[in-house]
């Protein structure tokens, strides 16, 4: 495999000894294939940094620890490794960890080896739950700072969060739901990926409240714990339309929404209204077809060099600043679209 790093770089990046890093590079055998795999895609990583390495200056390694849709991490690597050049005075360099679902012991487990190998900052997307909340302690402890991106954990010691204020989000989508639907009948149904996260309770308390200030009449059903995933989210909203003819619009607060419009269409149903989160690249098609009414968005380069600029902060290669404010929230319909929307 021709590269130009040197193994000690490719060995930090894997979080790998240079000794397995060696054996992968030169084929001796004796090492797993999920191994060998982890030294390819630090090469990969490294090669899609390469203009960042190159830079001189103080050189922080980053862990992104995420569990999210496969289109939602897409989007956050794409928007730190597009913000890694600006980010002076330090040199920042990432490490993905990356799952759509699982135990939450599992995520657990990363953190943990995180906090034994030893990094310079934890970028993490979690649940809000008592396990999580102590990976972290140990991570602050090991002398770690941790920044939650998107979703909070406010019991946990973590340096910051960065994102939207949600409820403001969800108080955002019941006003418009309200507007579109006007006087016609129909309820609403409010779609989670999951309870555990705090961002999506947030926005759905947002989202409840507002409809009872605006539109007391106006029945709202919840589905939760499709993952944002589209072969449990197809199930989930299919069994809600049937137990409900009433349903009329869509809030998606978790995603899936290629699968949820499919189960209207298989039904024969129609979504009058439907408002989403975040332009990753399926939202991005949906909208350009007219077939959301709007997405809820916030800029996500903006937020990791925020998260990025907290963790220099951390260590002093910043100076102190005030509390970090919540991120905008963009309402894109079809005629606003950023021109980069989606790449």
């Amino acid at each position: 495999m021709g590269h130009p790093f040197p193994i000690r770089e490719i060995a930090r990046q894997a979080g790998l000894s240079e000794a397995t890093v060696d054996r992968v590079l030169n084929g001796r055998g004796g090492v797993r294939a999920s191994t060998a795999q982890e030294v390819h895609r630090a090469i990969a990583d490294l090669d899609r940094q390469r203009t960042q390495v190159r830079l001189v200056g103080r050189t922080f390694m980053v862990d992104i620890v995420m569990q999210a849709p496969e289109r939602f991490t897409t989007a956050v690597r794409a928007a730190l490794e597009a913000e890694l050049p600006s980010l002076h005075p330090a040199v920042l360099r990432s490490r993905f960890h990356f799952r759509e679902t699982g135990p939450v012991a599992e995520q657990v487990r990363t953190l943990d080896r995180i906090a034994r190998r030893g990094s310079q900052g934890v970028i993490l997307k979690a649940p809000d739950v008592p396990e999580v909340t102590a990976a972290v302690g140990r991570l602050v402890a090991a002398g770690i700072p941790v920044v939650t991106l998107v979703t909070d954990l406010p019991a946990s010691p973590r340096a910051g969060y960065v994102g939207i204020d949600n409820r403001a989000a969800g108080a955002t989508a019941a006003y418009l739901m309200g507007q579109w639907l006007g006087d016609r009948p129909g309820h609403v149904l409010t779609s989670l990926s999951s309870g555990f996260f705090r961002n999506e309770e947030e926005r759905e308390m947002g989202f409840r409240s507002a409809m009872r200030a605006l539109h007391p009449g106006r029945r709202v059903v919840e589905i939760a714990e499709g993952q944002g995933l589209d072969a449990t989210q197809y199930d989930l909203v299919r069994a809600a339309l049937e137990r409900d003819p009433d349903i009329r619009a869509v809030y998606s607060i978790g995603g899936g929404n290629i699968a949820t419009l499919r189960a209207f269409e298989d039904l024969g149903r129609t979504c009058a209204v439907f408002v989403a989160h975040d332009l990753d690249h399926d939202n991005t098609r949906l909208l350009r077809e007219h077939r959301l009414s709007a997405v809820l968005h916030h800029d996500l380069r903006q937020d990791l060099r925020e998260a990025c600029r907290l963790v220099m902060r951390a260590h002093g290669a910043l100076p102190p600043a005030g509390p970090v404010l919540p991120s905008a929230i963009q309402v894109v319909t079809p005629y606003n679209m950023p021109p980069q929307a989606g790449n």
